[in-house]
């Protein structure tokens, strides 16, 4: 039942392996890209590669990646920037939707307040939420303006510690390492309105995530208060004072 697929040119070889992996059912899929392009000139080719390379002639939505400050805001918003190119491609009918990713709350916030988006792909995690007091100003501002939100991160749990072994070689972060954890993840994640949750990039945390949707049912008040309590405690992945995924 897996219908939403999201890709970028960053990603290793994930567009020259989903391409010919979709082209047969690409009729029946709701398909996501990027490009960390902040001029148009540089966007539009992403933009031209990543349809050779996914075998398709259109991206469902396609998204400004990694807005991660204000002079990203200013460069894509300014003559000549990115955002001039996802109006003509709208307008072409080569994009269906536009959006952006983003891990600064604030630059998010900015750059809806400067053009209509239809999604915004940011982290809705419980650590973020209650110890970083990253996630809320975005949902509030998603839901009046009726735009799609994506929920990213759910599925993480802090970053790496120097020296530690990484049991995850895909994720930059150290991502939940049980089902019971994941379930619990996801389902504060989807506890909020957002509009869909995209997994980590393993198989085997894409597969708890599915069974976690299939099983969810709403947080209750005391499992808010207690994931709340357990947050306090942690070193979230993103704050509103470290925002950069480097």
């Amino acid at each position: 039942g897996i219908n939403y697929f999201d890709v970028a040119p960053q990603y290793g070889n994930a567009e020259e392996r989903l391409g010919p992996a979709l082209e047969p059912y690409r009729d029946e899929v709701f398909l996501a890209c990027k490009t960390l392009g902040r001029e148009s000139t540089a966007a539009l080719e992403d933009f031209e590669r990543s349809l050779t390379r996914l075998r398709t002639d259109h991206i469902d939505l396609y998204q400004l990646h990694a807005i991660e400050s204000m002079e990203d805001v200013e460069r894509l918003t300014a003559s000549g920037g990115t955002l001039e190119l996802l109006e003509e491609l709208k307008r072409a009918g080569r994009i269906r939707f536009a959006g952006f990713s983003a891990h600064n709350e604030d630059a998010a916030l900015r750059l809806l307040e400067l053009y209509d988006f239809d999604s915004v792909l940011f982290p809705i995690n419980w650590g973020t939420w209650h110890r970083g007091d990253i996630g809320k100003r975005i949902v509030e501002s998603c839901a009046d303006r009726g735009i799609a939100l994506l929920a990213l991160k759910a599925l993480a749990h802090r970053r790496w510690k120097e020296g530690e072994t990484r049991s995850w070689s895909k994720t930059w972060y150290k991502p939940v390492e049980t089902t019971e954890q994941a379930a619990r993840a996801l389902r504060f994640a989807l506890s909020r309105p957002v509009t869909a949750a995209v997994s980590p990039g393993h198989e085997e945390l894409l597969w708890w995530a599915c069974d976690a949707a299939d099983n969810f049912k709403p947080l209750s008040e005391a499992e808010e208060e207690a994931i709340a309590a357990e947050a306090s405690a942690m070193d979230p992945l993103f704050s509103r004072s470290v925002t950069s995924i480097n």
